[in-house]
């Protein structure tokens, strides 16, 4: 009989065993969904700095997580979901949504990515807007759509107070919009900004990651 490998089955193990625990299950489920600094898994769990950390730990001894540095400060720090760290476990919460609200800083790059590639795969609406838009879309945000295909429409930058409803569903892909967007409720996406290298490969990577996160977004979406 063919098997796992010894050392994927043992990675395996070390996932379960990580999740057993109800606190770190709680944090994978909201990681699920988006980015959170530790300060805010801390607020949103009433748990000890000290205790979330070694929970932290286990987390990502075991692969399924890691962190990185803020972009808009750099004394935070975002904690993520590693790339396909659940495959074959993620939660099958379902939340609804009337309309989708992707934002960023200038909303000339990777909010109007994310909105244009949700429009591809789910029958939900989404639009996106930015804190501090841009004259016009980034460059390299139009060449990295259409090398794959993406129809990006009108999603010219457009201010959020001008775009957001209250029942949105709100998707920020930025550092520096979520943090000056402290009080508003959302789901955070903590995607490099591809305009700090304005490069071809610094473009896909945003268009990469923002897809395999949409994919993982979408199914646990109903509409409203």
């Amino acid at each position: 009989m063919i098997t796992e490998p010894a050392e994927a089955f043992q990675a395996r193990v070390a996932k379960h065993a990580a999740l057993a625990d109800p606190a770190r299950l709680r944090i994978v489920d909201l990681l699920t969904l988006g980015d959170l600094s530790p300060m805010e898994l801390q607020a949103e769990l009433g748990m000890p700095s000290n205790l979330l950390s070694h929970h932290l730990r286990t987390l990502e001894g075991a692969g399924l997580a890691t962190r990185h540095r803020s972009e808009a400060d750099r004394r935070r720090s975002y904690v993520r979901l590693a790339a396909g760290a659940l495959e074959g476990l993620a939660p099958g919460a379902e939340h609804e949504a009337r309309r989708v609200l992707f934002v960023c800083t200038r909303n000339s790059a990777r909010s109007q990515l994310a909105a244009a590639l949700w429009t591809q795969i789910s029958n939900i609406p989404s639009t996106s807007a930015g804190t501090h838009p841009a004259d016009r879309m980034a460059q390299g945000a139009i060449d990295v759509a259409r090398r794959h295909g993406v129809e990006l429409g009108d999603l010219f930058p457009r201010r959020l107070d001008q775009v957001a409803h209250a029942e949105d569903f709100v998707v920020t892909v930025c550092d520096n919009a979520h943090e000056e967007l402290a009080g508003l409720r959302s789901v955070h996406w903590s995607v490099p900004d591809p305009l700090r290298l304005n490069t071809d490969e610094a473009f896909e990577d945003a268009f990469t990651d923002i897809s395999h996160r949409i994919d993982d977004l979408w199914p646990r979406l109903r509409a409203a």
